[in-house]
C-alpha cells in the first residue's frame, strides 16, 4: 500500500492545475485518470487550439442552482493569473472574439504546461489507472474528521489524507466521460442537482423540419431568447442551420438555459430595419419579395422562408410591388420573431460540459471541501457551468486553485503556493 497527502481522480483541466499547485505547496500528490490520453477535452477544444479563458470572466458568465457560488474562487484566481502562466512558459495566445483567448499554435501548449507545473511539484501519475472502490477510514469515532481515504485501484491500494474529485461531467462519452463523480457524492451523502447537456445543439420534431433540411450549413447571426420574465436569457451571437435543428454559438448558449417543453425566439436579422427597407424596396422594385429579402438575409433563407409562407396560406411569392404593406408587415414580423419550440437535444455526445453537478450546498466556496472531512470537488463534476467562450476553462482553473489553496493550508504546506499571483 502507498501512501499520499492528496489523490486527485481525474487528470483533466481542473485536475492537473490543482495537482501542479498542490505539489508546489510541498504536498505529496497522486493524480489518476482511468483514460490512456491525457487532457482530451483540452486538446479537442477550440478547434484544436485551446480557448482557455475570457478576460471578461465573471460571476454573470455562470449558472447554477446556487451563482453567487463561483464568485470566491473566480475572484481569487483570474485570467490575467492563467495568461501570466502561459507568458512564463513561453505559450503565444490572442484574442478571438469576445474576450475569448486561443493558443497560437495548439492546445498542447496549455497540456504541456500543465504536466510541467505537476512535475515541479513532484506529482506522480498514475494512468490509465481504475479507481475500483472508495472508502473513508476515521480515526477516532469521535472526530472522524481527522481519517484517512481508502482508495482501491487497478494498481494497488492507496491511502491519503483528503481526495479531489476532478473527473467532470457526462459530455462527451467517446473521450471517456463518466459519472463516477456523481456517485462518489452520494456515497458520501452529498446532494447532486440533476446533470443534463449543457451548450449543445437543438433537435426538432423531424417532420416539422423537413423544409428546414435545405438549410443546413447556412450560418448568420442572430438575436437569441428563451424563458420569460426573470428567467429571460439572451444572445447576439451566430446560429447554424444542421440536418436535424439548430446548433452555433447562439444556440449553445441560450441551451444551457433552455427548459424542455418551452420554446425559443430567434431573431433572424438583428441588424436590419427589416420592414423599413422593404417598404422601401415596394417603391422602387419589380423583384419578387425572396429576391429583395435576400439583400437582408441569406438568399437561401430568404428563398425557404417565402416559400413556408406560401404553404402556410402567404403569398410571399410574388413582386414585391404587388405586395399589401400588411403581408410584408407580417413578412418582418416572422422574420425577427421566430418562435418554435426544440423537441430535444443532440445530447451529451454533442455537449460541450455539463450541467448540474455536485450541489454547491454542501461545498465550501473557498476551499471546495464538501461537508464530507477531507473530500474536495473541482471543476465540471460541480454544479457551476460557464458560457460558451472559455469561461469552463477558467472555472477550472480557479476552482482548482482554491482547491489547492485550501489542501495547502489544512494538510500544511512546506513552502509557499506557488500560483500565488498579486492582483
Amino acid at each position: 500500500m502507498q501512501t499520499f497527502d492528496v489523490v486527485i481522480v481525474g487528470a483533466g483541466a481542473a485536475g492537473l492545475f490543482c495537482a501542479g499547485i498542490a505539489g508546489q505547496a510541498g504536498l505529496q500528490v497522486l493524480l489518476i485518470d482511468h483514460s490512456e490520453k491525457i487532457a482530451e477535452k483540452i486538446r479537442i477544444s477550440g478547434g484544436g487550439r485551446c480557448n482557455f479563458t475570457n478576460r471578461d470572466t465573471a460571476p454573470d458568465n455562470f449558472l447554477g442552482d446556487n451563482p453567487n457560488f463561483c464568485r470566491s474562487a473566480l475572484s481569487r484566481y483570474t485570467p490575467r493569473h492563467f495568461t501570466e502562466l502561459l507568458q512564463r512558459h513561453g505559450v503565444p495566445f490572442h484574442e478571438k472574439h469576445k474576450g475569448q483567448l486561443f493558443c497560437d499554435r495548439s492546445a498542447q501548449d496549455v497540456i504541456d504546461v500543465l504536466l510541467a507545473e505537476c512535475a515541479s511539484g513532484q506529482v506522480t501519475r498514475w494512468q490509465p489507472c481504475r479507481v475500483d472502490r472508495v472508502k473513508f477510514l476515521p480515526a477516532d469515532p469521535v472526530d472522524a474528521g481527522a481519517g484517512r481515504y481508502a482508495i482501491e485501484t487497478d494498481r494497488g491500494l492507496i491511502e491519503s489524507r483528503a481526495l479531489v474529485i476532478a473527473t467532470g461531467g457526462l459530455s462527451i462519452p467517446k473521450i471517456g466521460a463518466t459519472d463516477f463523480g456523481h456517485r462518489i457524492a452520494r456515497q458520501f451523502d452529498l446532494r447532486v442537482v440533476t446533470p443534463r447537456p449543457a451548450l449543445v445543439p437543438l433537435t426538432f420534431d423531424s417532420g416539422a423540419w423537413t423544409p428546414y433540411t435545405q438549410l443546413a450549413g447556412l450560418s448568420l447571426p442572430v438575436r437569441i431568447e428563451t424563458g420569460s420574465k426573470k428567467t429571460r436569457m439572451s444572445f447576439r451571437e451566430d446560429l447554424l442551420f444542421t440536418h436535424r435543428g439548430l446548433s452555433g454559438p447562439a444556440v449553445l448558449q441560450i441551451s444551457s438555459y433552455w427548459q424542455a417543453g418551452t420554446p425559443i425566439q430567434i431573431d433572424l436579422a438583428p441588424d436590419s430595419e427589416l420592414l423599413a427597407a422593404l417598404i422601401r424596396a415596394k417603391a422602387v422594385s419589380r423583384k419578387l419579395i425572396a429576391n429583395e429579402l435576400a439583400t437582408q438575409l441569406p438568399a437561401r433563407l430568404a428563398d425557404t422562408w417565402v416559400q413556408q409562407g406560401a404553404s402556410a396560406g402567404q403569398n410571399w411569392l410574388r413582386p414585391i410591388n404587388e405586395a399589401t404593406d400588411k403581408a410584408l408587415s407580417l413578412l418582418s414580423e416572422r422574420l425577427s420573431n421566430w418562435e418554435l419550440t426544440p423537441t430535444g437535444t443532440e445530447g451529451y455526445a454533442k455537449a460541450e460540459v455539463t450541467a448540474g453537478g455536485v450541489d454547491t450546498r454542501d461545498l465550501s466556496s473557498q476551499t471546495m471541501e464538501s461537508k464530507q472531512a477531507g473530500l474536495y470537488f473541482i471543476g465540471e463534476v460541480v454544479d457551476v457551468t460557464g458560457w460558451l467562450g472559455g469561461y469552463n476553462f477558467q472555472w477550472a482553473w480557479a476552482s482548482g486553485y482554491a482547491c489547492a489553496q485550501g489542501l495547502a493550508g489544512k494538510l500544511g504546506p512546506v513552502k509557499p503556493v506557488g500560483a500565488e499571483i498579486p492582483p
